[in-house]
Protein backbone atom coordinates (compact mmCIF):
# COMPACT_ATOMS: atom_id res chain seq x y z
CA UNK A 1 0.00 0.00 0.00
CA UNK A 2 2.62 2.42 0.67
CA UNK A 3 4.65 1.74 -2.59
CA UNK A 4 1.27 2.32 -4.49
CA UNK A 5 1.06 5.71 -2.20
CA UNK A 6 4.87 6.55 -3.29
CA UNK A 7 4.28 5.38 -6.85
CA UNK A 8 1.04 7.75 -6.96
CA UNK A 9 2.86 10.66 -5.17
CA UNK A 10 5.93 9.88 -8.13
CA UNK A 11 3.45 10.24 -10.97
CA UNK A 12 2.07 13.47 -9.04
CA UNK A 13 5.33 14.92 -9.03
CA UNK A 14 6.12 14.49 -12.75
CA UNK A 15 3.00 15.66 -13.72
CA UNK A 16 3.79 18.92 -11.79
CA UNK A 17 7.07 18.88 -13.52
CA UNK A 18 5.98 18.43 -16.58
CA UNK A 19 3.05 21.16 -16.83
CA UNK A 20 5.68 23.44 -15.66
CA UNK A 21 8.17 22.81 -18.09
CA UNK A 22 5.62 23.02 -20.49
CA UNK A 23 4.18 26.81 -19.13
CA UNK A 24 8.00 27.51 -18.20
CA UNK A 25 8.71 27.34 -22.12
CA UNK A 26 5.19 29.72 -23.41
CA UNK A 27 6.42 32.03 -20.83
CA UNK A 28 9.67 32.34 -21.84
CA UNK A 29 8.51 33.06 -25.38
CA UNK A 30 6.53 35.49 -24.85
CA UNK A 31 8.88 37.56 -22.48
CA UNK A 32 11.43 37.36 -25.16
CA UNK A 33 10.99 40.43 -26.31
CA UNK A 34 11.45 42.61 -22.82
CA UNK A 35 14.41 40.58 -22.10
CA UNK A 36 15.92 41.08 -25.45
CA UNK A 37 15.51 45.03 -24.52
CA UNK A 38 16.30 44.40 -21.02
CA UNK A 39 19.93 42.95 -21.86
CA UNK A 40 20.17 45.88 -24.01
CA UNK A 41 19.34 48.30 -21.68
CA UNK A 42 21.45 47.46 -18.90
CA UNK A 43 24.68 46.69 -20.96
CA UNK A 44 24.42 50.25 -22.13
CA UNK A 45 23.97 51.43 -18.88
CA UNK A 46 26.67 49.57 -17.13
CA UNK A 47 29.33 50.36 -19.89
CA UNK A 48 31.62 53.66 -19.82
CA UNK A 49 32.55 52.94 -15.70
CA UNK A 50 37.04 52.28 -15.48
CA UNK A 51 37.40 48.54 -16.50
CA UNK A 52 38.29 46.99 -13.39
CA UNK A 53 35.19 48.27 -11.82
CA UNK A 54 32.52 46.90 -14.86
CA UNK A 55 31.62 43.97 -13.14
CA UNK A 56 31.38 45.45 -9.82
CA UNK A 57 28.86 47.53 -11.11
CA UNK A 58 27.06 44.64 -12.83
CA UNK A 59 27.06 42.89 -9.43
CA UNK A 60 25.51 45.57 -7.87
CA UNK A 61 22.70 46.11 -10.25
CA UNK A 62 22.32 42.48 -10.15
CA UNK A 63 21.52 42.64 -6.48
CA UNK A 64 18.94 45.77 -7.15
CA UNK A 65 17.35 43.90 -9.44
CA UNK A 66 17.01 40.78 -7.37
CA UNK A 67 15.35 42.92 -4.92
CA UNK A 68 13.04 44.53 -7.56
CA UNK A 69 11.78 41.00 -8.04
CA UNK A 70 11.41 40.13 -4.31
CA UNK A 71 9.21 42.89 -4.26
CA UNK A 72 7.33 42.38 -7.66
CA UNK A 73 6.88 38.48 -7.58
CA UNK A 74 4.74 38.65 -4.50
CA UNK A 75 2.82 41.71 -5.59
CA UNK A 76 1.63 40.11 -8.90
CA UNK A 77 1.41 36.22 -7.11
CA UNK A 78 -1.09 38.19 -4.26
CA UNK A 79 -2.90 39.99 -7.33
CA UNK A 80 -3.60 36.81 -9.01
CA UNK A 81 -5.09 35.12 -5.59
CA UNK A 82 -6.84 38.29 -4.59
CA UNK A 83 -7.71 40.23 -7.55
CA UNK A 84 -7.41 37.89 -11.05
CA UNK A 85 -9.46 40.27 -13.36
CA UNK A 86 -6.79 42.90 -13.02
CA UNK A 87 -4.42 40.68 -14.88
CA UNK A 88 -5.94 41.40 -18.00
CA UNK A 89 -5.65 45.21 -17.60
CA UNK A 90 -2.00 45.25 -15.92
CA UNK A 91 -1.21 42.95 -18.92
CA UNK A 92 -2.94 45.16 -21.61
CA UNK A 93 -1.25 48.47 -19.58
CA UNK A 94 2.25 47.01 -20.10
CA UNK A 95 1.77 45.84 -23.40
CA UNK A 96 1.02 49.61 -24.77
CA UNK A 97 4.02 50.50 -22.93
CA UNK A 98 6.48 48.09 -24.22
CA UNK A 99 4.94 49.38 -27.99
CA UNK A 100 5.36 53.13 -26.74
CA UNK A 101 8.75 52.17 -25.64
CA UNK A 102 9.65 50.01 -29.31
CA UNK A 103 7.96 53.90 -30.94
CA UNK A 104 10.45 55.88 -28.87
CA UNK A 105 13.55 53.76 -29.49
CA UNK A 106 12.25 53.62 -33.38
CA UNK A 107 11.13 57.58 -33.25
CA UNK A 108 14.87 58.15 -31.50
CA UNK A 109 16.46 56.02 -34.67
CA UNK A 110 15.28 58.07 -37.16
CA UNK A 111 15.41 61.90 -36.00
CA UNK A 112 18.65 61.07 -34.33
CA UNK A 113 20.92 58.84 -35.96
CA UNK A 114 23.52 57.54 -33.65
CA UNK A 115 27.04 58.06 -34.58
CA UNK A 116 28.88 55.10 -34.84
CA UNK A 117 32.13 54.77 -33.60
CA UNK A 118 35.29 53.18 -34.74
CA UNK A 119 37.50 50.35 -33.45
CA UNK A 120 40.63 52.40 -32.65
CA UNK A 121 37.81 55.37 -31.65
CA UNK A 122 36.73 52.33 -29.01
CA UNK A 123 40.42 51.09 -28.45
CA UNK A 124 41.82 54.73 -28.06
CA UNK A 125 38.67 55.47 -25.44
CA UNK A 126 39.56 51.99 -23.62
CA UNK A 127 43.38 53.30 -23.49
CA UNK A 128 42.25 56.47 -21.49
CA UNK A 129 44.60 56.75 -17.76
CA UNK A 130 42.14 55.76 -15.00
CA UNK A 131 40.13 58.66 -13.19
CA UNK A 132 37.63 58.44 -10.20
CA UNK A 133 34.39 57.63 -11.43
CA UNK A 134 32.52 56.94 -8.28
CA UNK A 135 29.82 59.43 -8.26
CA UNK A 136 29.23 58.53 -12.01
CA UNK A 137 28.93 54.39 -11.10
CA UNK A 138 26.44 55.42 -8.13
CA UNK A 139 23.89 57.27 -10.94
CA UNK A 140 24.49 54.51 -13.41
CA UNK A 141 23.60 52.05 -10.97
CA UNK A 142 20.69 54.23 -9.72
CA UNK A 143 19.67 54.59 -13.20
CA UNK A 144 19.59 50.67 -13.89
CA UNK A 145 17.75 49.74 -11.31
CA UNK A 146 14.95 52.06 -11.85
CA UNK A 147 14.71 51.11 -15.61
CA UNK A 148 14.66 47.34 -14.47
CA UNK A 149 12.42 47.63 -11.96
CA UNK A 150 10.05 48.52 -15.05
CA UNK A 151 11.34 46.26 -17.39
CA UNK A 152 10.82 43.57 -13.77
CA UNK A 153 7.13 44.32 -13.52
CA UNK A 154 6.36 44.31 -17.67
CA UNK A 155 8.53 40.34 -17.64
CA UNK A 156 6.28 38.98 -13.97
CA UNK A 157 3.30 40.44 -15.63
CA UNK A 158 3.64 38.55 -18.63
CA UNK A 159 4.58 35.39 -17.20
CA UNK A 160 1.87 36.00 -14.96
CA UNK A 161 -0.44 36.38 -17.59
CA UNK A 162 1.13 33.59 -19.30
CA UNK A 163 0.44 30.82 -16.80
CA UNK A 164 -2.97 32.75 -15.68
CA UNK A 165 -5.49 30.09 -16.03
CA UNK A 166 -3.14 27.19 -14.08
CA UNK A 167 -3.25 26.13 -10.45
CA UNK A 168 -1.83 29.00 -7.70
CA UNK A 169 0.96 26.33 -6.89
CA UNK A 170 2.09 26.17 -10.82
CA UNK A 171 1.70 30.29 -10.72
CA UNK A 172 4.22 30.73 -7.77
CA UNK A 173 6.99 28.32 -9.25
CA UNK A 174 6.90 29.21 -12.84
CA UNK A 175 6.71 33.07 -11.86
CA UNK A 176 9.57 33.15 -8.94
CA UNK A 177 11.16 30.56 -10.53
CA UNK A 178 11.74 32.18 -14.31
CA UNK A 179 12.12 36.02 -12.16
CA UNK A 180 15.40 34.32 -10.49
CA UNK A 181 16.46 32.61 -13.58
CA UNK A 182 16.21 35.11 -16.09
CA UNK A 183 17.75 37.89 -13.59
CA UNK A 184 21.05 35.22 -13.42
CA UNK A 185 20.82 35.14 -17.12
CA UNK A 186 20.55 38.77 -18.13
CA UNK A 187 23.08 39.87 -15.86
CA UNK A 188 25.69 36.79 -16.43
CA UNK A 189 25.41 37.78 -20.38
CA UNK A 190 26.03 41.78 -19.21
CA UNK A 191 28.71 40.69 -17.83
CA UNK A 192 29.99 38.96 -20.55
CA UNK A 193 29.47 41.96 -23.18
CA UNK A 194 30.99 44.66 -20.94
CA UNK A 195 34.43 42.52 -20.58
CA UNK A 196 34.31 41.61 -24.43
CA UNK A 197 36.56 45.13 -24.92
CA UNK A 198 38.42 45.01 -22.39
CA UNK A 199 39.73 41.42 -23.32
CA UNK A 200 40.24 42.54 -26.60
CA UNK A 201 42.23 45.34 -25.64
CA UNK A 202 44.21 42.88 -23.48
CA UNK A 203 45.19 40.76 -26.19
CA UNK A 204 46.01 43.83 -28.72
CA UNK A 205 48.00 45.11 -26.25
CA UNK A 206 49.91 41.35 -25.69
CA UNK A 207 50.12 41.52 -29.36
CA UNK A 208 51.96 45.59 -29.21
CA UNK A 209 53.94 43.94 -26.32
CA UNK A 210 55.64 40.92 -27.88
CA UNK A 211 53.63 38.49 -25.42
CA UNK A 212 51.34 36.79 -28.11
CA UNK A 213 51.09 36.44 -31.72
CA UNK A 214 49.52 38.12 -34.46
CA UNK A 215 46.50 36.20 -34.15
CA UNK A 216 45.71 36.91 -30.83
CA UNK A 217 45.96 40.60 -31.81
CA UNK A 218 43.79 40.02 -34.55
CA UNK A 219 41.05 38.10 -32.30
CA UNK A 220 41.34 41.66 -29.73
CA UNK A 221 40.57 44.02 -32.81
CA UNK A 222 37.57 41.12 -33.27
CA UNK A 223 36.62 41.62 -30.07
CA UNK A 224 36.76 45.23 -29.58
CA UNK A 225 35.03 45.48 -33.06
CA UNK A 226 32.28 43.31 -32.38
CA UNK A 227 31.11 45.32 -28.97
CA UNK A 228 29.23 47.58 -30.46
CA UNK A 229 27.08 45.77 -33.58
CA UNK A 230 26.60 43.36 -30.80
CA UNK A 231 25.19 45.85 -28.56
CA UNK A 232 23.26 47.48 -31.93
CA UNK A 233 21.88 44.21 -32.66
CA UNK A 234 20.41 43.75 -29.21
CA UNK A 235 18.47 46.97 -29.72
CA UNK A 236 17.04 46.32 -32.75
CA UNK A 237 16.15 42.78 -32.28
CA UNK A 238 14.73 44.24 -28.48
CA UNK A 239 12.54 46.70 -30.34
CA UNK A 240 11.33 44.26 -33.00
CA UNK A 241 10.65 42.08 -30.50
CA UNK A 242 8.91 44.76 -28.03
CA UNK A 243 6.15 45.59 -31.05
CA UNK A 244 6.09 41.60 -31.32
CA UNK A 245 5.28 41.45 -28.12
CA UNK A 246 3.42 44.12 -26.99
CA UNK A 247 0.99 44.21 -30.04
CA UNK A 248 0.91 40.92 -29.11
CA UNK A 249 -0.46 41.26 -25.45
CA UNK A 250 -3.03 43.90 -26.97
CA UNK A 251 -4.20 41.47 -29.43
CA UNK A 252 -5.20 38.86 -27.25
CA UNK A 253 -6.63 41.26 -24.95
CA UNK A 254 -8.95 42.77 -27.65
CA UNK A 255 -11.05 39.23 -28.49
CA UNK A 256 -12.80 40.78 -31.55
CA UNK A 257 -9.00 41.46 -32.67
CA UNK A 258 -7.98 38.40 -31.84
CA UNK A 259 -10.62 36.21 -33.55
CA UNK A 260 -10.10 38.57 -36.44
CA UNK A 261 -6.66 37.56 -36.44
CA UNK A 262 -7.29 33.93 -35.73
CA UNK A 263 -7.36 32.84 -39.41
CA UNK A 264 -4.01 33.79 -40.39
CA UNK A 265 -0.64 31.88 -40.80
CA UNK A 266 1.86 32.34 -38.16
CA UNK A 267 3.85 34.51 -40.05
CA UNK A 268 0.85 36.77 -40.92
CA UNK A 269 0.15 36.77 -37.55
CA UNK A 270 3.12 37.63 -36.27
CA UNK A 271 3.05 40.56 -38.81
CA UNK A 272 -0.10 41.50 -37.81
CA UNK A 273 0.86 41.95 -33.66
CA UNK A 274 3.96 43.62 -34.80
CA UNK A 275 1.16 45.91 -36.75
CA UNK A 276 -0.79 46.67 -33.60
CA UNK A 277 2.45 47.00 -31.82
CA UNK A 278 3.67 49.90 -34.43
CA UNK A 279 0.25 51.72 -34.66
CA UNK A 280 -0.33 51.61 -31.00
CA UNK A 281 3.11 52.35 -29.97
CA UNK A 282 3.30 55.30 -32.54
CA UNK A 283 -0.41 56.43 -31.16
CA UNK A 284 0.99 56.72 -27.62
CA UNK A 285 3.91 58.67 -28.55
CA UNK A 286 2.08 61.55 -30.64
CA UNK A 287 0.08 61.38 -28.05
CA UNK A 288 2.14 62.18 -25.08
CA UNK A 289 4.54 64.46 -27.38
CA UNK A 290 1.39 66.81 -28.14
CA UNK A 291 0.66 66.86 -24.03
CA UNK A 292 3.97 67.50 -23.44
CA UNK A 293 4.34 70.93 -25.99
CA UNK A 294 1.08 72.06 -24.53
CA UNK A 295 1.72 72.07 -21.39
CA UNK A 296 5.00 73.62 -22.54
CA UNK A 297 2.99 76.38 -24.02
CA UNK A 298 0.79 76.92 -21.20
Amino acid sequence: MAGVSLLALLDDIATLLDDIAVLSKVAAKKTAGVLADDLAVNAEQVSGVRAERELPVVWAVAKGSLLNKLILVPAALLMSLYAPWLITPVLMLGGTYLCYEGAEKLHEWIVHKPKESSAQERLDHLSLPKIDLLTLEKDKIKGAIRTDFVLSAEIVVIILGSVADTSFTNQVIVVAGLALFFTIAVYGLVAAIVKMDDVGLYLVEAEKAGRNGRVSGLLGRGLVNAAGPLMHALSVLGTIAMFLVGGGILVHGWPWLHHWFEPLTSLWAMLANSGVGVITGLAVLGLITLITRLRALG
